[in-house]
C-alpha cells in the first residue's frame, strides 16, 4: 500500500501543527518548514479545514491550528478521508480487465488495503508527535526559513 504524495504532505501538516498548541504559523510557514511547495500544502490544508481537522484564523495573529478534532482524530480515519474510495488496483476501464467478475485478487487487496488502515486507526494524531518525533517537529517550526 501507498500513500499519495497528498495525503503524505497532509499528514505532515497536521503533525506540524500538533506541536504548535499556543503558536498559529501561516501556509507558507508550514510549507517552508517542511521545504514543500506552497501550492501543495495550501490545497492540503483547504481539504483538511474542509474534514474540520485544521482551522484557520484570519487577521493579525491569525495563521493554521488543529481542531480539537484534529488533535484527537484517528490516524487511520484521517488517510481513509485524504486517499478517498479507491481500490488498490482498477478492474475497469477502457480496456476491462476480463477477471473481473471472478478475481479473488481484487477482493484480497481490498481487504490487504482495509487491514492497512485498520493498523492506523488506534494512532491518533497525538501519537504521531509524541517523543521522539516531537522535538524534531519543534525544531523545524523554529529554524528559519532557507
Amino acid at each position: 500500500m501507498r500513500l499519495t504524495k497528498f495525503t503524505d504532505l497532509a499528514l505532515r501538516a497536521v503533525m506540524r501543527l500538533a506541536v504548535e498548541e499556543d503558536a498559529y504559523p501561516t501556509t507558507r510557514e508550514v510549507a517552508d518548514a517542511m521545504n514543500v511547495p506552497y501550492t501543495h500544502t495550501a490545497k492540503a490544508v483547504t481539504r483538511l479545514q474542509h474534514l474540520g481537522v485544521v482551522e484557520a484564523r484570519r487577521g493579525r495573529g491569525g495563521g493554521l491550528g488543529l481542531t480539537s478534532l484534529g488533535r484527537r482524530a484517528s490516524v487511520g480515519w484521517l488517510v481513509r478521508e485524504l486517499e478517498g474510495p479507491g481500490e488498490v488496483v482498477t478492474c475497469e476501464g477502457d480496456a476491462p480487465c476480463p477477471l473481473r467478475g471472478a478475481c479473488r485478487l481484487r477482493r484480497a487487496l481490498r481487504a490487504a488495503q482495509e487491514a492497512f488502515y485498520a493498523g492506523l486507526d488506534p494512532l491518533t494524531v497525538a501519537d504521531l508527535v509524541s517523543s521522539p518525533t516531537g522535538p524534531v517537529l519543534v525544531g523545524l517550526a523554529s529554524r528559519p526559513p532557507e
